[in-house]
C-alpha cells in the first residue's frame, strides 16, 4: 500500500514530543525546565484539529512545558513520562476506539520504534539518526522542532483533500 492510500486511512496524529515539538535541547531556569516550541507546528495543529483528527503526544519525559503547551494547543491527549511508548501507545488505541493503521507517529529516536511497528504511517524529523529514519515511511524535510511537525501535517491535509477548504479563511479576498 502506497503513503496516498494509508493516509486516506489517517484519523489520528501522535507525536512525540522532545525532539520532534521541539529541537531536543532542554534548559533549565532554577528548578524549573524550558523548552522551546515552533509557533509554526502549532498553527499547523490547529490546522489538523480544524480538519477533524484526533491530535496528542506521548512523551518519555514529563513537564510543565509539555502539560502547558497541550493546553494552548487543545491536544486530545498527552501520555508524559512513558518509557515504554508501545504500552502508551497501545492504550491510546483503546482509549480512542482506534486501530494502528489509523495513526501516523512523528518520533526521532530509538524510543519510538515500538511505535513506528505499529501505525498506518510512521514519520522520522529529518535529525533523526539514519538507523532510525531508515524504519520509517518517510522522513521530513526540516527537522524537530523547527517545522518538522507543520511539514507533515501539511502533507496530510493535501494528501486527503483538506487543505484548500482550511485554506480558504487565509486567502480570500
Amino acid at each position: 500500500m502506497n503513503c496516498k492510500e494509508k493516509a486516506s486511512k489517517i484519523k489520528a496524529l501522535v507525536f512525540d514530543i522532545d525532539g520532534v515539538l521541539t529541537n531536543g535541547q532542554i534548559g533549565y531556569c532554577g528548578s524549573e525546565e524550558v523548552k522551546f516550541f515552533d509557533v509554526k507546528d502549532g498553527h499547523g495543529i490547529k490546522l489538523a484539529k480544524r480538519a477533524g483528527y484526533i491530535v496528542g503526544a506521548i512523551s518519555g519525559r514529563s513537564g510543565q512545558a509539555n502539560r502547558k503547551r497541550a493546553e494552548e494547543l487543545g491536544l486530545d491527549f498527552l501520555y508524559e513520562g512513558k518509557k515504554k511508548k508501545g504500552e502508551a501507545f497501545d492504550a491510546f488505541l483503546v482509549e480512542f476506539n482506534l486501530k494502528g493503521e489509523e495513526c501516523l507517529f512523528i518520533g526521532d529516536d530509538v524510543i519510538d520504534i515500538p511505535i513506528f511497528r505499529k501505525v498506518g504511517i510512521s514519520v522520522a524529523v529529518a535529525d533523526a539518526p539514519p538507523y532510525v529514519a531508515e524504519l520509517c515511511d518517510f522522513t521530513t524535510k526540516l527537522p524537530g522542532g523547527r517545522g518538522a511537525v507543520r511539514e507533515v501535517i501539511d502533507w496530510i491535509l493535501k494528501e486527503n483533500g483538506q487543505w484548500d477548504e482550511l485554506m480558504k479563511i487565509y486567502f480570500a479576498v
